[in-house]
């Protein structure tokens, strides 16, 4: 993190010494990587105490995995790992996340697709993504997956949830 957020600092400097009609496209960082340079240092202060974020490549902040351990509920105690990855249209589309731990879960496939209602770009109900949410937002609704978001009334994996009424 610290690596992007030193190459922007060096990239403004660099636009000062520049002549006024210079232009460098090489050197031009997307609003999505401004965004993300913000906004994962707040994640890594706000992050929840079961969520853990890595950063395979610290250059690059659009693509990273976070790890949910629940620390309570019917998933406490396991570990649940997710890739995250911000498209160059972020903020005006959500993440794409996946859920890379094979799970029976209710609001999550086993093959990874994962039913949040802010990941969503047009929700009905108005709870979809909007420019105003942020990674923090993402991160603590998976985190709420795993508790007070479990649902079971409104499934993407029915036999799950199924499974659940019959037998919990």
């Amino acid at each position: 993190m610290l690596t992007l957020a030193s190459k922007l600092k060096r990239d403004d400097g660099g636009k000062a010494g520049r002549a006024s009609g210079a232009s460098d496209s090489a050197h031009r960082i997307s609003i999505r990587d401004r965004l993300l340079t913000k906004e994962v240092a707040e994640l890594e202060t706000n992050l929840p105490s079961t969520c853990k974020a890595s950063f395979p490549d610290e250059d690059k902040l659009h693509h990273f995995q976070l790890a949910v351990s629940p620390d309570e509920g019917y998933y406490q105690s396991g570990r649940f790992q997710f890739e995250v990855d911000v498209p160059e249209a972020y903020n005006m589309v959500p993440p794409k996340v996946r859920c890379l731990t094979r799970i029976w879960h209710p609001n999550i496939t086993e093959n990874g697709e994962i039913c949040l209602s802010l990941l969503r770009e047009h929700s009905i109900d108005g709870t979809g993504w909007a420019p105003t949410r942020t990674l923090k937002d993402v991160v603590w609704g998976l985190n709420s997956l795993f508790t007070d978001l479990l649902n079971f009334d409104d499934p993407l994996n029915i036999d799950a949830a199924e499974h659940h009424l019959r037998d919990k």
